[in-house]
C-alpha cells in the first residue's frame, strides 16, 4: 500500500508539470484515489472481520450429560464431537437453562434465568421483539446472524402470522431456516420449513390427518429429513458469511423424540435409516436413538471440514451442547444407554440429570486443546461471552457472568456466580439451587382439598462426595440449607 501511493504522488507531479496534461492528471488523481478509498477501506473492513471472531452455537434438544463419548458413553459412536473435546474444551458442570425446552431456549436468547424470564414451564410465550438477545446484540456490532433449527418463541404456522413479533426475524437475526412452531417440530417429516417468513416445501412428505392421535405432527409418508435440510442450511450460511463476522446458532431438534408418533406407531425416534446399529438386537427406538446421534455427529464433522476449507479454522468459536437432560419418549428409555451417566433424574428434573449438559468448547489457537473445567457454568452465561468476544458491552439485565477467561485458559480472571437458580412448574421437583459443591433441591408438597399445603420439602446433597444426588444431608447442615435460602429471599426468588 505504500509503495502504491508512492508511485501516486510522483505520477501526479510529472502529470503537472505539464500544462496540457492537466486535464488527464485531474481524472487520473481522482480515478487513483477512488481506488486507494477502496482498498484502505477493504483493507480496514478485512482487518476488522479478522479481528472479530466467528462464533457458531450448536444445541441439540434432549442429549443427555451421558450420550457422548468424550462424557463416558460408550456404544454410541460420537467420533467428531470426541475430536472436537480433544481440539478444545470440555466443561463438566455446566447447565441448561432449564429442564424443559422453550424456557431453556428464553434463558439462552436473554442472558437472564428463570427467576427473571418468569417462564417456568413449556406454555406458550413469544418474544416481544424488543428484549436483548444475543443475536441482537452481535447484530448492532456488525455481525452476520443467522439460526437453523427450533425457535420455540414466535407462535407461527401460517404465513399470515409472520409479523409475529416474536418471530427470529425481528430478534436479531437476519436469517432463520426451520421450525417456529415448537409443536411442529416433533415431527422429523413435516411438509415444510420456514426460511425466514417463507414456508419451503419438503418433497413427498404427508401428514397422518385421520387419527386425532397424530395431532398434524406424524407423517403416512416420510421422504424429505428434516434435519438434513437445516444441516445443509447451516452449511450454506458459513460458506455465504465466509469474509464476514457472523453469529449462527445451530439448533437441531435431534434426538428429541416425535411424542405422537411414539403413541400413533409405537416408534417416535425418526431417522432415516439406523447406520451402524441396524443389526442390533435391540427396540427399534433406541436403534432410531442411537442413529440419530451418530448421524448428527457426523454433521459436526461436515461443519467442521467447512471451516477448515475456508479457512475459517482459527477465527472461529465452535460451542456445542443440549437444551436439556436426556428424554424418556417416543418409545425410548433414557436408562438403555445410560443417558444421564452418573447423574440422577431426566428431562423435567430438578436433579443434575435434568439440567446438567455437556458443553464443549473449540478454537483453535484461542483454546488449549484437551482441557477440562469444573467451572459451574450456565445458559444465560452465554450472551456475555458472545459479547464479549464480539467487543460489545453485554445489556445489563442479564444474568450471566462471561466464561471466556475459562475458555482461553485464564481461570484466575474467571468471575465465579454466588449461585444458580432453576424453577419448574413441571415435574415432581420446584426449585433447584447450586452454591459452589452444594446442591438445594425443593420437592413438591402432596396435597389434595381436605389437607392443607405440606411443608416445603428442601433437600441438600454435596456434589462434590455425591454427584448421583442419592444422599440427602439437609438435616446434617440446617445453616447451609438456611444460608442459601436467605439467598433466594433476598433476590426476590422464594417467597
Amino acid at each position: 500500500m505504500i509503495h502504491l501511493l508512492a508511485s501516486t504522488w510522483f505520477a501526479c507531479r510529472w502529470l503537472f508539470r505539464c500544462p496540457s496534461r492537466n486535464r488527464v492528471a485531474t481524472l487520473i488523481i481522482v480515478a487513483v484515489a477512488a481506488l486507494l478509498t477502496h482498498a484502505l477501506d477493504s483493507s480496514a473492513a478485512t482487518a476488522d472481520s479478522a479481528a472479530r471472531p466467528n462464533i457458531i452455537y450448536i444445541m441439540t434438544d434432549d442429549l443427555g450429560y451421558g450420550d457422548l463419548g468424550c462424557y463416558g458413553q460408550e456404544v454410541i459412536q460420537t467420533p467428531n464431537l470426541d475430536r472436537m473435546a480433544a481440539e478444545g474444551i470440555r466443561f463438566t458442570d455446566h447447565y441448561s437453562g432449564h429442564t424443559v425446552c422453550r424456557p431453556s431456549r428464553l434463558v439462552l436468547w436473554t442472558g437472564q434465568h428463570v427467576g427473571h424470564t418468569g417462564l417456568i414451564g413449556n406454555r406458550s410465550r413469544s418474544l416481544s421483539g424488543e428484549e436483548a438477545t444475543v443475536a441482537r446484540q452481535l447484530k448492532q456490532a456488525g455481525y452476520a446472524t443467522g439460526g437453523v433449527g427450533k425457535w420455540a418463541l414466535g407462535h407461527v404456522d401460517q404465513p399470515s402470522e409472520v409479523d409475529n413479533p416474536g418471530h427470529p426475524n425481528h430478534n436479531g437475526f437476519d436469517y432463520w431456516f426451520g421450525y417456529l412452531n415448537q409443536s411442529n417440530a416433533h415431527n422429523y417429516y413435516p411438509t415444510f420449513l420456514w426460511e425466514n417468513k417463507t414456508q419451503v416445501p419438503l418433497p413427498g412428505n404427508v401428514l397422518i390427518r385421520d387419527n386425532p392421535q397424530a395431532r398434524g405432527r406424524v407423517s403416512s409418508e416420510r421422504v424429505t429429513y428434516s434435519h438434513d435440510m437445516m444441516t445443509q442450511a447451516a452449511l450454506a450460511f458459513v460458506r455465504k458469511h465466509q469474509h464476514d463476522p457472523f453469529l449462527l446458532h445451530i439448533h437441531w431438534t435431534i434426538p428429541h423424540a416425535n411424542n405422537e408418533g411414539g403413541r400413533v406407531l409405537g416408534d417416535g425416534m425418526e431417522v432415516p435409516d439406523y447406520g451402524p446399529y441396524a443389526d442390533r438386537d435391540w427396540p427399534d427406538p433406541e436403534k432410531g436413538f442411537a442413529a440419530m446421534i451418530t448421524r448428527m455427529d457426523g454433521d459436526v464433522g461436515k461443519l467442521f471440514a467447512l471451516l477448515e476449507e475456508l479457512g475459517l479454522d482459527e477465527r472461529t468459536l465452535v460451542i456445542f451442547t443440549s437444551d436439556n437432560g436426556p428424554h424418556q419418549e417416543g418409545g425410548h428409555k433414557h436408562e438403555f444407554f445410560d443417558s444421564n451417566g452418573p447423574l440422577k433424574g431426566y428431562k423435567r428434573s430438578m436433579h443434575d440429570g435434568g439440567i446438567r449438559v455437556p458443553l464443549i468448547a473449540r478454537w483453535p489457537g484461542r483454546i488449549a486443546p484437551g482441557t477440562q473445567s469444573a467451572h459451574p457454568s450456565a445458559f444465560w452465561d452465554f450472551l456475555p461471552t458472545a459479547c464479549e468476544i464480539a467487543g460489545v458491552a453485554a445489556p445489563e439485565s442479564s444474568d450471566g457472568i462471561s466464561y471466556l477467561p475459562t475458555l482461553l485458559g485464564k481461570p484466575e480472571q474467571q468471575r465465579e456466580h454466588e449461585y444458580l437458580y432453576w424453577a419448574s412448574s413441571e415435574g415432581a421437583t420446584s426449585v433447584g439451587m447450586r452454591q459452589q459443591q452444594w446442591k438445594l433441591v425443593q420437592y413438591r408438597g402432596k396435597r389434595n382439598k381436605q389437607t392443607p399445603p405440606a411443608k416445603p420439602d428442601w433437600r441438600l446433597y454435596d456434589l462434590d462426595h455425591d454427584i448421583g444426588e442419592e444422599t440427602d444431608i439437609a438435616t446434617e447442615h440446617p445453616q447451609r440449607v438456611e444460608q442459601m435460602l436467605r439467598l433466594l429471599k433476598r433476590d426476590g426468588l422464594l417467597p
